[in-house]
């Protein structure tokens, strides 16, 4: 403990560099951590987005990889519920928190994602509100030669698989980004809804990837009420949750847009608005929005309010 503020107070005087601090204190470990939703079925925390582990007659589906040098830890966490191949891999969107893992996976396993989040990876464009590490890859998958990119996409609905392995792909709209996935693994009644509902909180909405503050509500709404025999919701970042969770998560964002855009229609600017907004009380419990990430919000509504 004693070294610890020894070294906390040397970086607060300048005296030590972060290479060295770094050296002294060695890698962080990269831990995998499981939670088992199903029989069948695993959440996996930690490094990224949750990852879904689904384990299949023939093989595993993955949902989501995580962030770059998590690929490898997430394969020695599966490898120890399963000795079965992994077989696919679902990215729910391009963030790269979701999907660096990709290009750590073996090349033969098949990646698949909505038309848009396709089109996204190939860019990797960093997202709106993001000031990406200064160590962080621009286009992982350029530097790889586009391994783990998408050789499979759909557009609004598909399936994959059969009986207790079906697993249906929907998409409902713009939110999160323009091209959110929806993973339902059908016989479990669970499922992954990626970062369009990270958990209760200010969502991150993604204008340069296709993003809307102002249809993301609706898009939520589509979600709950269009997956049928659906009761439990992996979340993007967060713990499991349930459709009434995601239904009040979808009067949430409606009633943020409403918020901005009432403000915008009185004469109030995107700053003042920022500065009003409190989360209400009839959404209590939800996280107090990081002030950067508000004010990021409420421009884009603003922005896309005509």
């Amino acid at each position: 403990m004693r070294r610890q503020l020894v070294l906390g107070v040397l970086l607060a005087m300048g005296t030590v560099s972060i290479g060295t601090a770094a050296w002294q204190a060695g890698p962080a470990p990269r831990v995998v951590e499981v939670d088992q939703i199903k029989d069948n079925l695993y959440m996996m925390r930690n490094g990224g987005g949750n990852s879904a582990v689904f384990i299949m007659a023939d093989g595993v589906t993955v949902v989501d990889t995580k962030n770059p040098g998590w690929g490898q830890p997430l394969l020695e966490k599966i490898k120890s519920v399963t000795g079965k191949p992994i077989v696919r891999i679902i990215n729910t969107h391009t963030h790269g928190d979701h999907v660096s893992g990709n290009v750590e996976f073996p090349a033969t396993v098949e990646v698949v994602t909505h038309d848009n989040t396709a089109k996204n990876m190939q860019e990797m464009k960093s997202p709106t509100g993001i000031t990406p590490a200064p160590d962080a890859p621009v286009n992982i998958f350029k530097d790889n030669n586009g391994k783990g990119l998408p050789r499979r996409t759909f557009k609004d609905k598909t399936s994959i698989g059969k009986g207790a392995d079906q697993i249906d792909l929907y998409y409902f709209g713009r939110g999160h980004t323009n091209g959110d996935a929806w993973v339902v693994f059908r016989a479990l009644g669970v499922m992954h809804a990626g970062d369009i509902f990270s958990g209760k909180n200010i969502p991150l909405l993604d204008a340069v990837n296709g993003g809307s503050g102002v249809l993301i509500g609706d898009t939520l709404a589509k979600a709950a009420k269009d997956v049928k025999n659906v009761d439990r919701i992996i979340t993007g970042h967060s713990t499991v949750m349930t459709v009434a969770d995601l239904e009040e998560y979808a009067a949430f964002n409606t009633d943020f847009k409403n918020t901005v855009q009432a403000g915008k229609k009185a004469g109030q600017t995107v700053d003042q608005i920022a500065a009003a907004y409190k989360i209400p009380e009839k959404f209590k419990g939800y996280a107090a929005p990081a002030e950067a990430r508000l004010k990021n919000n409420v421009q884009i509504v603003f922005d896309e309010t005509k």
